[in-house]
């Protein structure tokens, strides 16, 4: 697999990036992170955008990330919000945790809030849903589409099995 090779290739997956714990606000527009490639103090930044930096962009997809290396004498993260203002978070000596968990509090949003946009999310009364809890059982009780095949065997030219059978 193409996608597995390179240093720390389970930052490309599906699940690590889903794991991600900052979903940021919606007034966030822009999200940057200024730090350099050189230096202990930048430490916590480097880890930060090498482990954590995907995972923001992943939860956040409307959201500009940028970075700024070997520009700046000390790390810092700006996040310019929809109203023209911006929000300047120092990250001097911090490590990989304690700015994650600093932006938590700062510009995420609350869990509370997460489990209320869920919740909406997976509103069970749309009509495109159906299955079991939901109004329709089955999609064939849709106008349009195909009847169900418990009660009209589809013919053999629509059946997988038998669509290149010799006769």
């Amino acid at each position: 697999m193409p996608f597995m090779k390179g240093i720390a290739p389970i930052r490309r997956t599906v699940q690590y990036l889903q794991s991600g714990k900052l979903s940021l606000k919606d007034r966030v527009q822009v999200f940057s992170v200024h730090y350099n490639r050189l230096g202990e103090n930048h430490q916590g930044a480097r880890d930060f955008v090498f482990w954590n930096l995907p995972q923001v962009q992943y939860q956040n997809p409307q959201v500009q990330v940028v970075t700024f290396k070997n520009m700046t004498p000390t790390p810092f993260i700006r996040c310019y919000l929809d109203s023209g203002d911006d929000v300047l978070i120092d990250v001097d000596n911090k490590s990989k945790e304690e700015i994650e968990s600093h932006l938590k509090l700062v510009i995420c949003k609350s869990d509370e809030l997460l489990a209320k946009e869920a919740i909406a999310q997976e509103k069970k009364d749309n009509e495109a849903n159906f299955g079991y809890g939901c109004q329709r059982h089955c999609i064939c009780e849709m106008p349009g589409q195909v009847p169900c095949s418990a009660v009209c065997p589809l013919p053999n030219h629509m059946r997988g099995k038998l669509r290149f059978a010799t006769d």
